[in-house]
Protein backbone atom coordinates (compact mmCIF):
# COMPACT_ATOMS: atom_id res chain seq x y z
CA UNK A 1 0.00 0.00 0.00
CA UNK A 2 1.17 3.75 -0.64
CA UNK A 3 2.28 5.70 1.68
CA UNK A 4 -0.24 9.23 2.04
CA UNK A 5 1.23 11.91 0.80
CA UNK A 6 -0.13 14.46 3.41
CA UNK A 7 -0.62 18.18 2.20
CA UNK A 8 2.06 20.69 3.29
CA UNK A 9 1.06 23.79 4.50
CA UNK A 10 1.04 25.55 1.28
CA UNK A 11 -1.07 22.81 -0.38
CA UNK A 12 -3.21 22.84 2.31
CA UNK A 13 -3.96 26.75 2.27
CA UNK A 14 -4.58 26.52 -1.88
CA UNK A 15 -7.11 23.94 -1.16
CA UNK A 16 -8.99 25.57 1.39
CA UNK A 17 -8.77 28.77 -0.68
CA UNK A 18 -10.28 26.52 -3.12
CA UNK A 19 -13.00 25.38 -1.11
CA UNK A 20 -14.27 28.65 0.51
CA UNK A 21 -14.29 30.93 -2.13
CA UNK A 22 -15.72 27.96 -4.60
CA UNK A 23 -18.45 27.86 -2.17
CA UNK A 24 -18.57 31.65 -1.75
CA UNK A 25 -19.16 32.28 -5.34
CA UNK A 26 -21.55 29.72 -6.04
CA UNK A 27 -23.90 30.37 -3.29
CA UNK A 28 -23.78 34.23 -3.71
CA UNK A 29 -24.29 33.63 -7.44
CA UNK A 30 -27.06 31.25 -6.85
CA UNK A 31 -28.67 33.95 -4.67
CA UNK A 32 -28.62 37.04 -7.39
CA UNK A 33 -30.32 34.43 -9.68
CA UNK A 34 -32.91 33.73 -7.21
CA UNK A 35 -33.57 37.17 -6.51
CA UNK A 36 -33.43 38.65 -9.60
CA UNK A 37 -34.84 36.33 -12.19
CA UNK A 38 -36.16 33.32 -10.46
CA UNK A 39 -33.59 30.87 -11.90
CA UNK A 40 -30.92 28.70 -9.97
CA UNK A 41 -27.90 28.51 -11.05
CA UNK A 42 -28.33 24.95 -13.06
CA UNK A 43 -31.70 26.12 -14.45
CA UNK A 44 -29.17 29.66 -15.41
CA UNK A 45 -26.36 27.49 -17.15
CA UNK A 46 -29.08 25.51 -18.69
CA UNK A 47 -30.65 28.21 -20.66
CA UNK A 48 -27.04 29.50 -21.29
CA UNK A 49 -25.85 26.20 -22.97
CA UNK A 50 -29.18 25.82 -24.94
CA UNK A 51 -29.60 29.51 -26.19
CA UNK A 52 -25.39 29.10 -27.43
CA UNK A 53 -26.83 25.55 -29.62
CA UNK A 54 -28.03 25.32 -33.32
CA UNK A 55 -31.93 25.47 -32.95
CA UNK A 56 -31.63 26.04 -29.38
CA UNK A 57 -31.69 22.41 -28.94
CA UNK A 58 -29.65 19.65 -27.03
CA UNK A 59 -30.18 15.85 -26.49
CA UNK A 60 -30.39 15.90 -23.06
CA UNK A 61 -27.18 13.33 -22.73
CA UNK A 62 -25.45 15.94 -24.64
CA UNK A 63 -26.54 18.34 -22.22
CA UNK A 64 -25.98 16.41 -19.02
CA UNK A 65 -22.09 16.10 -20.32
CA UNK A 66 -21.78 19.59 -20.75
CA UNK A 67 -22.98 20.73 -17.71
CA UNK A 68 -21.24 18.06 -15.47
CA UNK A 69 -24.86 17.10 -14.18
CA UNK A 70 -25.41 13.71 -13.69
CA UNK A 71 -28.72 12.80 -16.06
CA UNK A 72 -31.07 12.92 -12.88
CA UNK A 73 -30.36 16.30 -11.57
CA UNK A 74 -30.59 17.38 -15.24
CA UNK A 75 -33.85 15.57 -15.87
CA UNK A 76 -34.87 17.39 -12.18
CA UNK A 77 -33.90 20.98 -13.19
CA UNK A 78 -35.68 20.63 -17.35
CA UNK A 79 -38.38 19.49 -15.64
CA UNK A 80 -38.66 22.87 -13.13
CA UNK A 81 -37.71 24.72 -16.30
CA UNK A 82 -40.51 23.08 -18.45
CA UNK A 83 -43.16 23.76 -15.94
CA UNK A 84 -42.03 27.42 -15.67
CA UNK A 85 -42.60 27.20 -20.20
CA UNK A 86 -38.81 28.14 -20.17
CA UNK A 87 -37.80 24.88 -22.18
CA UNK A 88 -39.67 21.99 -23.65
CA UNK A 89 -38.52 18.18 -24.93
CA UNK A 90 -39.34 16.51 -27.92
CA UNK A 91 -38.46 13.31 -29.00
CA UNK A 92 -35.41 12.45 -31.17
CA UNK A 93 -36.86 11.32 -34.22
CA UNK A 94 -33.59 8.70 -35.41
CA UNK A 95 -33.49 7.33 -31.74
CA UNK A 96 -36.73 6.52 -29.55
CA UNK A 97 -34.39 7.02 -26.27
CA UNK A 98 -33.19 9.66 -27.46
CA UNK A 99 -34.97 13.17 -26.19
CA UNK A 100 -34.00 16.99 -26.96
CA UNK A 101 -34.74 19.67 -24.92
CA UNK A 102 -35.43 23.14 -26.79
CA UNK A 103 -35.01 26.44 -25.22
CA UNK A 104 -38.44 27.99 -25.84
CA UNK A 105 -39.15 31.97 -26.56
CA UNK A 106 -40.08 32.59 -23.18
CA UNK A 107 -36.68 30.58 -22.12
CA UNK A 108 -34.64 33.30 -24.40
CA UNK A 109 -36.70 36.06 -23.44
CA UNK A 110 -35.93 34.90 -19.31
CA UNK A 111 -31.95 34.24 -19.88
CA UNK A 112 -31.79 37.83 -21.79
CA UNK A 113 -33.19 39.66 -18.93
CA UNK A 114 -31.00 37.57 -16.20
CA UNK A 115 -27.91 37.58 -18.36
CA UNK A 116 -27.07 41.07 -16.53
CA UNK A 117 -27.27 41.09 -13.62
CA UNK A 118 -25.66 37.55 -13.78
CA UNK A 119 -22.45 38.73 -15.26
CA UNK A 120 -22.25 42.10 -12.75
CA UNK A 121 -22.57 39.24 -9.93
CA UNK A 122 -19.68 37.25 -11.58
CA UNK A 123 -17.51 40.23 -11.90
CA UNK A 124 -18.31 41.20 -8.46
CA UNK A 125 -17.39 37.93 -7.02
CA UNK A 126 -14.36 36.43 -9.32
CA UNK A 127 -13.19 38.27 -12.16
CA UNK A 128 -12.68 42.43 -10.89
CA UNK A 129 -11.37 41.09 -7.63
CA UNK A 130 -8.17 39.41 -9.17
CA UNK A 131 -5.38 40.66 -11.26
CA UNK A 132 -4.88 39.67 -15.21
CA UNK A 133 -2.07 37.63 -13.84
CA UNK A 134 -4.23 36.22 -10.65
CA UNK A 135 -7.02 35.51 -13.81
CA UNK A 136 -5.03 33.53 -15.75
CA UNK A 137 -2.97 31.03 -13.18
CA UNK A 138 -6.70 30.08 -12.28
CA UNK A 139 -7.90 30.00 -15.67
CA UNK A 140 -4.44 27.72 -16.80
CA UNK A 141 -4.53 25.46 -13.17
CA UNK A 142 -8.35 25.06 -12.85
CA UNK A 143 -8.40 24.55 -16.65
CA UNK A 144 -5.51 21.47 -16.47
CA UNK A 145 -7.92 20.23 -12.99
CA UNK A 146 -10.50 19.83 -15.43
CA UNK A 147 -8.87 18.50 -18.71
CA UNK A 148 -7.35 15.70 -15.88
CA UNK A 149 -10.63 14.47 -14.41
CA UNK A 150 -12.82 14.35 -17.75
CA UNK A 151 -9.86 12.27 -19.49
CA UNK A 152 -10.66 9.54 -16.16
CA UNK A 153 -14.33 9.44 -16.80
Amino acid sequence: MAETRWLDDREMRAWRAFLAASALVNRHLDQQLKDDSGLSHPQYEILVRLSAAPDRELRMTELANGLINSKSGLTYQVTQLEKAGLVRRRSCPSDVRGIFAVLTEAGMARLEDAAPGHVAAVREALIDVLTPEQLDAIADGLGEVGSRLRAQD
